[in-house]
């Protein structure tokens, strides 16, 4: 398994072209159409550039978004399940033609990068939604809802050259890009590297079971927390990068590093846990944590879950030898006061441990109530 490996980068660092070409770059732009992004556009523009969605070296153009939704692969085979395009509305999308190349912008007009134009269509997002989402019903998905009611009609796909990565202001040291992170682990000497994808309030429970899985696997950790989208509910994102600061205070030395990835999510279910994984593979992990909820838009809620409990870490596991990624299982964890340690929920009965949620823990912070 290649997990045993340490892992190498065997892509270009990034999409960022060099200093003589951006310029070039951005002298040519002055007389291009161009578009400025949306927030969720913007983190998939970022994903791009720095290689966390590496294969990809642009957004999908249609071949490949029909063999996305159909085969969860791109066209060439390589194993890929999420449809990233950009898109937009009829009139911008009349005004373009295939060949053409136009600016990509923040959302202060800031040029990012150029978009090299391979194909224009509408989007069936009928079939979208039913491919990758499970249902056509907004009602019953949140991420149906979005795409119905946020995505734009048209979709442009094509190649992109980046000038630079979208500027960030805060915690600029834990924005690690795929390059960065790779490095890291190299110099740290880990060989091989657990990633835990969460954007939850984690606790002492938590640490256990990421300590257990590190043990089991032989593995250091990399959490690579969600920051960016603001979530319904969620404290506004400094306060939660800073308990994740302090969380990572409490493992041994040379154990686990942090970083933090503005991703869009898309609430896809198993589709969702394999593109999590895939990125964190780019990021130099050869293992991922997947839940048995992972990625199901319902998760941590009291609604009942959209997709098949376990269904995640079955279809990651699958796809393993392929993905060169193992995956590891999520397995939820209290404290047996008889035992005086943490243990497994499956291993003990309910009644003879105490354990807490991260809903019930974001409920009584906010609340003031004491934490067991």
């Amino acid at each position: 398994m290649k997990g045993n490996l340490p892992h190498t980068i065997s892509y270009s660092e990034s999409l960022i072209v060099h200093s003589c070409r951006a310029k070039q770059l951005r002298t040519e732009a002055v007389h291009l159409l161009s578009k400025d992004l949306n927030r969720r556009q913007l983190r998939d523009l970022e994903s791009l550039l720095n290689r966390a969605f590496y294969p990809l070296a642009g957004f999908l153009g249609r071949d490949d978004y029909e063999s996305v939704l159909k085969e969860m692969r791109l066209s060439d085979g390589s194993v890929w399940p999420i449809p990233i395009c950009l898109d937009v509305n009829e009139e911008f999308a009349a005004s373009l033609q295939p060949g053409q190349c136009i600016g990509l912008n923040d959302q202060e007009g800031f040029l990012l990068a150029i978009l090299t134009i391979s194909d224009i269509w509408k989007v069936d997002k009928k079939a979208e939604a039913k491919a990758v989402y499970g249902t056509e019903d907004p009602e019953q998905h949140p991420g149906v809802q979005t795409l119905f009611t946020e995505v734009k009609d048209w979709y442009i796909g094509g190649t992109v050259e980046g000038v630079t990565l979208p500027i960030h202001y805060d915690f600029c040291d834990l924005r690690l890009t795929p390059a960065e992170s790779n490095r890291r682990f190299l110099q740290y000497g880990w060989r091989r590297v657990v990633g835990f994808h969460t954007r939850e309030y984690l606790h002492c429970a938590h640490r256990e079971m990421v300590l257990a899985a590190a043990r089991e696997t032989g593995g250091s950790l990399f959490l690579h927390p969600l920051v960016g989208l603001d979530h319904p509910g969620n404290m506004e994102h400094y306060t939660h990068v800073h308990c994740y600061q302090e969380f990572v205070q409490h493992f041994p030395r040379n154990m686990i590093q942090l970083g933090i990835i503005p991703l869009a999510e898309r609430y896809a279910g198993p589709r969702e846990a394999l593109w999590h994984a895939l990125i964190r593979k780019n990021y130099g992990c050869t293992h991922f944590i997947v839940a048995a909820d992972h990625g199901d838009p319902f998760a941590g809620t009291n609604a009942d879950l959209f997709y098949p409990q376990g269904e995640a870490q079955q279809f990651v596991a699958s796809l393993a030898e392929e993905t060169g990624i193992a995956m590891v299982p999520e397995r939820a964890m209290g404290y047996a006061e008889e035992q005086g340690k943490y243990v497994y929920l499956a291993d003990i009965p309910d009644e003879k441990v105490k354990h807490i949620n991260s809903k019930e823990l974001k409920r009584r912070l906010e609340q003031g109530e004491n934490v067991p």
